[in-house]
This record gives C-alpha cells, sequence and structure tokens, in this order.
C-alpha cells in the first residue's frame, strides 16, 4: 500500500474539537475551574483574588460566560452592602466536564509521545534502524 495513501489509524485524532474556544482562554477557565470547585458559588471579590484579575477584565470575562450561559450572576445583600455571586449552571457545569475530557485526552497523547520518544532513544542505534 502506498504510504502517500495510507489513511492515519484514527483520522483527525489530533484535532481536539472538543476544546471549546469560550473556555479555553485563561482568565475564562481560571474563572469556571474555581466555580467547579465551589458549587454554592462564589462573590466577585473572590473571584477577583483567585483569578487574579483587574475588576474590568473580571467583568468583561463574566459577560462572556453569562452571554453563553456558563455562569450565572446574582445580586444579593450581602453585609453593609449588595453582593454579586457567581455560580456554575448546570450546563456550564457540563459543558466545563466535557472540555475537560478533551485536555485531558491532549495531556495523554502527549505523554504517549514523551514516552515513545525515550524509549527510542533508549534502543540501541540497530534496533532503531
Amino acid at each position: 500500500m502506498n504510504s502517500r495513501n495510507a489513511k492515519p489509524e484514527q483520522a483527525h485524532r489530533f484535532s481536539y474539537q472538543g476544546l471549546d474556544r469560550v473556555i479555553h482562554e485563561r482568565a475564562r477557565l481560571g474563572i469556571l475551574a474555581s466555580l467547579l470547585a465551589h458549587p454554592r458559588g462564589l462573590s466577585f471579590g473572590e473571584l477577583l483574588e483567585l483569578c487574579d484579575l483587574t475588576d474590568g477584565n473580571l467583568s468583561r470575562h463574566l459577560q462572556v460566560l453569562q452571554a453563553e450561559r456558563l455562569v450565572g450572576v446574582t445580586r444579593a445583600l450581602g453585609p453593609g452592602r449588595p453582593q454579586t455571586i457567581c455560580r456554575l449552571t448546570p450546563s456550564g457545569r457540563k459543558r466545563l466536564l466535557e472540555y475537560l475530557e478533551v485536555l485531558e485526552q491532549v495531556l495523554l497523547d502527549a505523554s504517549d509521545a514523551m514516552s515513545a520518544d525515550a524509549s527510542a532513544a533508549s534502543r540501541p542505534a540497530a534496533a532503531r534502524g
């Protein structure tokens, strides 16, 4: 069989279509991971601290996440002043977990490739050829 016409073992295996662009952005991934770890939600101030963002950055990322229905934001009366509480929505949790499954596959593929490289490097030159 001609190697140029050979189909790979798994077509498009490394396309990682599930790496959702909305979630994949570093700040939004941090926000979502924080909310996943805190199912009761976090205040705006807690998210600022955990994710190391400015007020404006956090506000903008929350707007994007809300528009995608990944996060719900509510305003409640807290001690002394109103508080903004952010929570992962059920669909947001599902979408994040699906994203993490794909990310896990990326890590497994990279680990397999590193193991194969290490194995090939440790074989004698005659066995490699």
